[in-house]
């Protein structure tokens, strides 16, 4: 089977996470960058996220926080988080932990057949690493991650196993 490639809402989402990442002056787009640009470009994102509209508001002022002040503790520090590592020259211009997840929403893809990557695939991935920033914005705004693990289960059958969650 190739390799899915992403669809056009995940696309968008990929361009505007690293559009933001060099406005805000990072020197790799991390998972938060990319969480921010889901939950703005694809609606079956904002969808999967349980607690609807309200949660999904929540996360987003959290998330505009982060480019106000919240995130400048992470400002040229590299994010790391335990992902498995991912071979230099993979994904340039992302971090470890957000090139690991777009390898892991691939396999995600992969086991549905799905000929395309989407957003709730990436989301699903970015989830399966508790360590991960977009992990840490997402406790920190009030989100379940566990019941949006289940909640993105529901939607696309369960993950396979190298994207289940890691200690």
């Amino acid at each position: 089977m190739e390799e899915p490639a992403p669809g056009r809402e995940l696309a968008a989402a990929l361009a505007v996470a690293r559009r933001r990442a060099t406005r805000d002056g990072d020197g790799q787009t991390d998972t938060a960058h990319l969480l921010h640009a889901l939950l703005e470009a694809d609606p079956a994102v904002r969808d999967a996220v349980p607690g609807g509209p309200h949660q999904v508001a929540r996360l987003l002022g959290y998330l505009v926080q982060r480019a106000i002040g919240y995130g400048l503790r992470w400002k040229g520090a590299v994010e790391e988080s335990g992902a498995p590592p991912v071979p230099p020259g993979t994904a340039p211009g992302w971090s470890p932990a957000a090139a690991g997840a777009l390898r892991l929403a691939r396999a995600r893809a992969r086991t549905r057949g799905a000929a395309a990557l989407t957003g709730p695939d990436v989301l699903g991935a970015l989830v399966a690493d508790p360590g991960c920033r977009a992990v840490d914005v997402l406790r920190r705004a009030g989100a379940d991650t566990a019941a949006l693990a289940v909640r993105l289960e529901e939607i696309q059958g369960p993950a396979p196993a190298e994207c289940a969650s890691r200690p």
